[in-house]
């Protein structure tokens, strides 16, 4: 038993011994970086570290709301024929730009035409007659002065000529009807735009109740777009919209080409209870058909301008335990970690609105290997660019750096 007790004991003590032998190779494998990092503030053996940074500055920053709109024309009308017939010839052809008035198609006027004739010759017919009537009627009032005739035939005729001079108004309202009817038989455009495609051929029947119509008419010029925004904006929307119109844009499929500029028509007057969304209208000129109806849009409503506030790039914006704080670079070459509160961003700048002065210079990028007091060698100076100026690849490097911000831990106390 004494000596099993002793090889019990010689195993665990070359097991502990092999533990120990494996740490000392591990911590020999290590760079030495890692070997000789500590946990002091601003403790650094490699040097400087090299960063990018920019100047902060005083500017004057647009608010926007965004949101997505459908576009749609500012008239659009299907255009059906309102009297049978057959369709004797098409004027027009598909995608053709049209003024108002257009003669876009005719139908068979032969029948309506007879209709129209026979009302202008009734009315011919009972005006002779009227005009006989009222002869009998001049001649009856003499006789009945030196009293003639009896009286009663006087006041027959009176009727008669009255009666006549109903019917010819009758004979012409007659007429005006049958020549609306005539005239209908004239496609003409209501407004004026852009034909689509043609729904009927020539030579075929057409009828008042024909659904799909003849063709359908879009006015592109002007266009309108109708957006939405969150019901939370309607009080700055209203606000904003009450002090004069508000300037709306509309964005590429790129999202970031300006396609087109418009001005705020009107804000719906009621909410979408299902969807808690206002919707909004937006009319944009359309000069080069840019825009095209059905078509999904970004659009970008101006309600505020800041004006005079200190901006700095997003990218210099971190985000730890404390809240959101950048790396300000002091004047001996060390950086120093400022507690900072965001008013308004987007992907190219911040808005502060406190923590931080115009003038200063913050890290953008190479935070990795940042803490309070490290020293610093900025490697390239950066300006603040607004977004519609900023090359696409810069803001594409911008959202990388951040997803690598977001990755790393934020600054830690020494242990």
């Amino acid at each position: 038993m004494p000596s099993g007790r002793r090889v019990i004991g010689i195993t665990l003590v070359a097991v502990v011994l092999t533990g120990a032998a494996a740490a000392v190779w591990m911590q020999s494998q290590r760079p030495p970086q890692q070997q000789q990092q500590r946990g002091g503030r601003g403790f650094q053996t490699d040097g400087p570290v090299p960063v990018i940074a920019a100047m902060s500055r005083h500017a004057d920053v647009p608010v926007y709301l965004d949101g997505v709109g459908t576009t749609r024309a500012l008239n659009t009308v299907t255009v059906r024929p309102q009297v049978e017939g057959r369709l004797v010839s098409v004027n027009f052809k598909e995608g053709q730009d049209v003024e108002r008035g257009f003669v876009l198609a005719r139908i068979d006027p032969t029948t309506y035409q007879a209709s129209y004739d026979q009302a202008v010759a009734k009315r011919a017919q009972d005006e002779a007659l009227l005009a006989n009537a009222r002869i009998d009627l001049e001649r009856y009032t003499r006789l009945s002065a030196t009293n003639s005739i009896a009286r009663q035939q006087l006041d027959t005729q009176k009727a008669t000529v009255a009666q006549l001079e109903a019917q010819v108004r009758l004979d012409q309202a007659a007429i005006d009807n049958a020549k609306a009817i005539l005239e209908y038989t004239t496609v003409r455009a209501p407004i004026s735009g852009r034909t689509g495609i043609r729904q009927v051929d020539e030579g075929n029947i057409v009828r008042t109740s024909d659904a799909l119509g003849i063709v359908v008419i879009t006015q592109l010029q002007p266009i309108s777009i109708l957006f939405n925004l969150p019901q939370q904006q309607l009080g700055e929307v209203n606000k904003a919209f009450a002090q004069g119109p508000l300037p709306v844009e509309a964005f590429g499929a790129d999202n970031r080409t300006v396609v087109d500029r418009g001005v705020l028509q009107v804000v719906d007057n009621q909410v979408d209870p299902t969807t808690g969304t206002i919707r909004l209208k937006a009319e944009f000129s359309n000069k080069n058909f840019q825009l095209w109806p059905g078509q999904f849009v970004n659009v970008r409503l101006l309600i505020d301008t800041q004006r005079n506030v200190v901006v700095a790039p997003t990218a210099a914006v971190q985000r730890g335990p404390r809240g959101t704080f950048v790396y300000v670079v002091q004047q001996d070459s060390t950086v120093a970690v400022r507690q900072v509160a965001i008013s308004t961003q987007d992907e190219a700048q911040s808005v502060f609105a406190r923590g931080l002065q115009a003038d200063e210079r913050v890290v953008t990028t190479g935070f990795a290997r940042l803490t309070e007091g490290s020293r610093v060698t900025v490697t390239n100076a950066e300006s603040v660019t607004p977004p519609s100026a900023e090359p696409a690849e810069s803001r594409r490097d911008r959202r990388r750096d951040r997803r690598q911000q977001r990755s790393e831990a934020a600054p830690s106390p020494p242990r």
